[in-house]
């Protein structure tokens, strides 16, 4: 399948005609930005020219970056990830910039305690805009440190949106997580541990942790899918021996988690 010519602006309307459909800019496509919660984000998309109908789609969303980098490593893999039959769309998360220079509206709290409320619903705002055009056949998240934490959320919030998740690097239980860091408590952020409950027996958990990571040690996602299977969730961990928590370790264990799940 071509890229639709239908631009951001036009499915706006589709969606909701009140004022927030003038946020994104006028002439550009989803392919380029994706409206959700009130914010436009900008992202990067992969493999709509092989999608077919009714693709495979795959979200990727990123971590804090607390050097103050730019938001690029999660496109440069989502690349990878492209086949035909699958489109894979890199989000910046609200108020993170890419390579490029274009930025998501919205704050990220100075790259801290930022798993908000607003946060999850822009990122779920946008992944029901990505289902309303691709029409995909399923949605596969996947999301490394914050961004996995953001994705441990809305698998629990909005159980029906998302058919599998792999979750890298995950922060799954926020208050444990800063306790072990000897970090206060946040006031902002939601956390995956809270919405456990919530989340449907239907979807695939695949939660991935360098064996190695002082950051987000294995144990939180550990002890997250072993929760989660003992509800009946298809959850499972995997360690990755000699990672620690930057993606370039866990890369290989993530594309084979995510390869797995589209072919099937």
């Amino acid at each position: 399948m071509k890229a639709l010519p239908l631009t951001v602006g036009a499915l706006l309307v589709l969606a909701s005609a009140g004022p927030a459909a003038a946020t994104c800019p006028p002439r550009s496509t989803i392919a380029e930005y994706v409206f959700g919660g009130g914010l436009c984000m900008a992202a990067t998309t992969f493999g709509t020219e092989t999608a077919g109908a009714h693709p495979t789609l795959i979200v990727l969303v990123h971590g804090d970056i607390s050097d103050g980098g730019a938001a690029t490593y999660h496109a440069e893999f989502a690349r990878t990830l492209v086949r035909p039959g699958v489109v894979a769309v890199a989000l910046i998360r609200p108020g993170y910039a890419g390579g490029d220079g274009r930025r998501s509206q919205g704050s990220n709290y100075g790259r801290t305690d930022s798993y908000s409320a607003a946060t999850v619903a822009a990122i779920g705002g946008a992944i029901d805009n990505l289902r309303s055009y691709y029409r995909p056949r399923r949605v596969i998240y996947v999301g490394h440190s914050g961004g996995a934490a953001i994705g441990g959320v809305l698998i629990g919030k909005r159980p029906r949106l998302i058919d599998a998740a792999v979750l890298v690097s995950c922060p799954c239980d926020i208050a444990r997580w800063l306790v072990e860091r000897h970090k206060p408590q946040w006031t902002r952020s939601l956390s995956p541990a809270h919405q456990l409950h919530r989340v449907a027996p239907a979807t695939q958990v695949v939660a991935i942790t360098g064996a190695a990571d002082e950051n987000t040690k294995p144990q939180l996602a550990r002890d997250y899918a072993a929760r989660l299977a003992a509800r009946g969730v298809p959850a499972r961990f995997e360690a990755v021996d000699g990672a620690g928590h930057g993606f370039s370790g866990v890369r290989a264990a993530t594309e084979a988690a995510v390869n797995e799940i589209v072919g099937r």
